[in-house]
């Protein structure tokens, strides 16, 4: 029996190799399909799971930040935890704390759903920055500085939203005035964004998998609205 020559084991494929086998056919503009839609593609280790690992962990962190509390505390008012509704947020500060911090809780919370969901959109691509908005929406929801007693993430949900998909952002954000000013009930509002968005995302045409996530973001937010939801059935939920 003969013996050939060892030739050595044959390479590894790496995620450099992948990377570049996914982008050389299409040259300069260096980007590739997922979901039937074209997306940037960049080379290791932006296209690399500890990459996609880290951008979800910064998320969550970023979603963790105490905004109603650190407010309403500069404003002179009780933690909103134990007074109106009792949920850290915009609304509830509204009514607990005035209208200007109450505002201000709710561009700080938009901030915090937008600011990791774009710098995810500037170095990875939609899929990444999807993964980044859920991680988002998460860290607000279920923040573990707070034994998981959060808000109920619409204004992070609507912030990182609002860049995933400009137009359908803006959309949902005049439903939302629209239907808080008719019915002066935050809640209310609420829950129309987040039936709206994945709805309106699908009749646009957007990929299958990014209204999917659309609509577990949304589900997020019905579950996170269940005390409300019964209020609105007995009529006795707070106004705005």
């Amino acid at each position: 029996m003969s013996v050939g020559r060892w030739r050595g084991c044959p390479p590894r494929r790496t995620a450099t190799a992948r990377t570049s086998r996914r982008c050389a056919h299409i040259g300069s503009r260096r980007s590739a399909r997922f979901g039937g839609y074209r997306y940037p593609c960049r080379p290791a280790p932006y296209d690399g799971e500890v990459l996609l690992a880290l951008g979800v962990i910064a998320g969550y962190i970023v979603g963790t930040f105490p905004t109603a509390q650190l407010v309403a505390r500069l404003a002179g008012a009780d933690d909103p935890t134990t007074q109106g509704s009792g949920n850290p947020g915009a609304s509830n500060v509204y009514r607990t704390a005035g209208r200007r911090a109450g505002v201000l809780v709710g561009v700080i919370d938009a901030l915090k759903g937008a600011m990791p969901v774009g710098i995810a959109l500037l170095i990875a691509g939609r899929p990444e920055a999807h993964a980044v908005w859920v991680a988002a929406v998460a860290g607000h929801v279920w923040p573990l500085t707070r034994w998981l007693r959060g808000g109920k993430g619409v204004a992070t949900a609507g912030g990182g939203g609002l860049l995933i998909s400009p137009l359908i952002g803006i959309a949902c954000g005049l439903l939302f005035f629209a239907v808080v000013k008719w019915g002066r009930v935050a809640a209310l509002g609420s829950l129309s964004i987040a039936i709206a968005f994945p709805i309106v995302s699908a009749i646009a045409g957007r990929p299958g998998w990014e209204v999917a996530v659309g609509a577990g973001v949304a589900a997020i937010l019905v579950v996170r609205h269940q005390s409300n939801i019964r209020r609105l059935l007995a009529r006795d939920e707070a106004t705005v």
